[in-house]
């Protein structure tokens, strides 16, 4: 069944209802509400694994609707990072630094344009990883524990910031080539 030409999907809407959700998580880590931030961020990774799938299944996948899940991704572990870095746990730099590599994968693949979503090795890595990131704190401040402590993070965020810096320069360096 070819895709059809709307936004205006199920599985779409449930990548909206994730980006509403990166505003209440982002605001539970920073007033310290873990019961909150971990539901939230649950129903984030709930409708993450759903809406693909639905998409797919009512023949409804499309570049626009890819785009739109990998940003509701981006923006919603952008958010809780941003929080987490405001409270120490990870380095500032991370949020902006992903920021940055979202919009050079949004550029560098043209989707806007018509094109196929085209991740890097490194970049499709680090986005499963940055949900790792934003899972990790809240999991371990809502059950009690003192590990990973928030030196090691903040430790294991500069790595992040390294590898993500490393997954841009590999794109620059693909589309160069392909110059």
């Amino acid at each position: 069944m070819a895709a059809r030409k709307t936004i205006l999907t199920p599985a779409n809407g449930l990548s909206a209802a994730r980006l509403l959700s990166a505003l209440p998580c982002a605001y539970a880590v920073a007033v310290s509400n873990w019961g909150l931030a971990a539901a939230a961020f649950l129903f984030a990774i709930a409708t993450d694994m759903v809406d693909g799938p639905l998409a797919r299944r009512r023949g409804e996948a499309s570049r626009i609707g890819g785009l739109i899940d990998h940003a509701t991704d981006a923006l919603f572990c952008i958010a809780v990072l941003g929080a987490l870095a405001s409270t120490g746990t990870y380095p500032a730099l991370l949020p902006f630094i992903i920021s940055v590599a979202f919009l050079q994968y949004v550029a560098d693949s043209r989707v806007l344009a018509g094109q196929e979503l085209r991740a890097s090795r490194f970049g499709r890595y680090n986005g499963i990883a940055y949900f790792v990131l934003v899972g990790t704190p809240i999991v371990r401040n809502l059950l009690g524990w003192s590990w990973p402590s928030d030196a090691l993070l903040h430790g294991i965020g500069w790595v992040f910031v390294v590898t993500t810096a490393i997954s841009m320069i590999d794109r620059l360096r693909a589309r160069i080539a392909q110059s």
